[in-house]
């Protein structure tokens, strides 16, 4: 059963005591028994923040500096370390983002679910096993009474997303903390976990808290919702009014960016005239050693078809798995297929970087999904778009700045970010600038891997309306891989479709809204969470 709890003015502060910087400005709200808050807000807003301070933790560099935290009778910033250690995992409960990041991959899964319960001796191994089983049948998880023997690299995403939340529940806390926790799921895992953490928060009458920055997700979630911005409150409010007559104005672009748009295309082309700028041919590609016929170890593309011409945006969607990223790669020369051919402007691309001359590589660039680690965390913005300008330009001196400041201003960033380390700048600011050091190069084709998909929502909408915005003004071409539907509708003229490494249909523009479709293209269109309440449920009666 949850807790009623109840915070009151909390202040969390960082860095050192002479230059201290208030984080998180005096928050005030409660979260009743059995309900769930969400905190909403870009990144850096403070949703995690005060959502740990909720366990009287405070990461590091960071203190609270004041406030009440009460669960139920206790105050919990009151308590000694030790008292609040045995709150943790006991009484709350913190399910993070990253499932794959939270399992020790030495151990089973049933070892590290049961933990919390012997750690605080709540249980014994026996009675803490049997009711793990209890919860993976709550949790709709496959083979419930087995899968707690095999390993984390032995389970899909979405599985150890729920076991994690398996871990949270084994104490039966009063409070749970999800963290993100569907964020790096793709669009049809993520409908599972959401029916599974819902219907267990609901059964269990247990009091959560729901940090994330999407807010069609949070629609199906939450029964009231907190907005922050830059640590201090904006709004707090029941989730219907916050969604339908939010009163801030920050409210407002939150949901206006979360609201689907179409973007305009770029200057359009005609197949009919053109020579493809990109031909894919019967390309199939994998990973691991080749065996005597070249066939690697673990085949994930098979037999991929595709043309892309001049000016053209072609979106590429399927789920984790699916190939997509592959492709790509194979595009780029990161790994060379082993049946097949690119063609790049009617000219063959060898297989492999060491193979492409110089003015291949330039006419071909990619920016991937993860700008914090594309990004060289010790070199300067400067250094760091200078290599391609002096590697395909020659460029130096005079000229080399001058462009550096071209292309900043291209990705809309100020000069002043160029002396700056990739740590001092936020997500959208590094993701920018992986688009400008493409752009560095003069491509003709960019090839965009989920570009947007670890970005909050109003960041994500300014990064997609700026490739846009490149689009037009410079006549690139892109190949845009994602798993978001919407996404890929808003910035592309037609929809690659792909599933277990196969091509099962092509979708253009025109016919986005029109059907039917190939039912695994349906599916995905389905999946993708609508900003209402009541959608969630639609899909469970579905």
């Amino acid at each position: 059963m949850g807790a009623h709890v109840q915070v009151r003015g909390l202040k969390i502060v960082a860095g050192p005591a002479d230059a201290e910087q208030t984080i998180v400005h005096e928050l005030s709200f409660d979260i009743a028994p059995g309900e769930v808050l969400a905190l909403i807000g870009e990144s850096g807003s403070g949703k995690t923040t005060t959502a740990l301070a909720l366990m009287g933790y405070a990461r590091h560099g960071c203190r609270i500096a004041g406030g009440e935290v009460k669960i139920g009778d206790t105050e919990v910033l009151g308590l000694s370390e030790a008292q609040q250690r045995a709150l943790r995992g006991r009484r709350v409960a913190y399910i993070a983002q990253s499932a794959a990041a939270s399992f020790n991959p030495s151990r089973t899964i049933m070892d590290q679910v049961i933990e919390p319960a012997l750690i605080h001796r709540v249980l014994s191994r026996a009675a803490a096993e049997a009711k793990a089983v209890e919860l993976f049948h709550e949790l709709a998880l496959p083979n419930p009474t087995t899968i707690g023997s095999r390993y984390p690299h032995q389970v899909s995403g979405g599985q150890l997303q729920r076991l994690m939340a398996a871990m949270a529940l084994i104490t039966d806390p009063e409070l749970v903390i999800l963290d993100e926790p569907t964020t790096a799921l793709d669009v049809t895992t993520q409908i599972e976990v959401l029916r599974a953490f819902r219907r267990v928060v609901r059964e269990r009458k247990t009091s959560a808290v729901y940090v994330s920055h999407d807010l069609a997700v949070v629609a199906q979630m939450a029964d009231h919702i907190l907005v922050l911005r830059d640590g201090a409150m904006r709004e707090l409010g029941a989730t219907p009014q916050i969604l339908q007559a939010p009163v801030s104005d920050y409210t407002q672009s939150l949901l206006a960016a979360a609201r689907p748009k179409e973007r305009e295309s770029g200057a359009s082309s005609s197949a009919s005239s053109q020579q493809p700028l990109l031909e894919v041919r019967n390309i199939s590609a994998g990973y691991g050693a080749t065996d005597k016929r070249g066939q690697p170890k673990t085949l994930i593309l098979e037999g991929i078809d595709l043309k892309l011409y001049r000016g053209q945006a072609i979106g590429v969607i399927g789920e984790s798995g699916s190939g997509k990223t592959t492709l790509a790669r194979a595009v780029a020369g990161l790994i060379a297929p082993c049946e097949g051919q690119i063609l790049f402007d009617g000219q063959a691309l060898p297989g492999t970087l060491a193979g492409r001359s110089r003015e291949q590589l330039r006419r071909v660039q990619i920016v991937f999904q993860s700008a914090d680690t594309s990004l060289n965390p010790s070199h300067s913005i400067e250094q760091i778009l200078a290599r391609p300008l002096q590697f395909y330009r020659g460029l130096s001196g005079a000229a080399l700045a001058k462009r550096i400041k071209e292309l900043l201003d291209l990705v809309r960033l100020p000069s002043t970010v160029a002396g700056r380390l990739p740590g001092g700048l936020s997500g959208g600011q590094k993701q920018r600038i992986n688009l400008a050091r493409a752009l560095a190069a003069e491509p003709e084709l960019i090839l965009c891997d989920e570009v947007t998909s670890a970005l909050d929502t109003v960041v994500g909408a300014a990064v997609l309306d700026l490739i846009c915005e490149l689009r037009r003004e410079l006549g690139l071409s892109y190949l845009f891989i994602s798993h978001d539907l919407h996404t890929v509708r808003s910035v592309c003229d037609e929809i690659v479709v792909m599933q277990h490494g196969r091509k099962l249909a092509q979708v253009a523009r025109a016919d986005y809204e029109r059907g039917p479709h190939h039912p695994y293209y349906e599916l995905l269109a389905r999946s993708v969470p609508e900003l209402r309440q009541g959608w969630l449920d639609e899909q469970v009666a579905a």
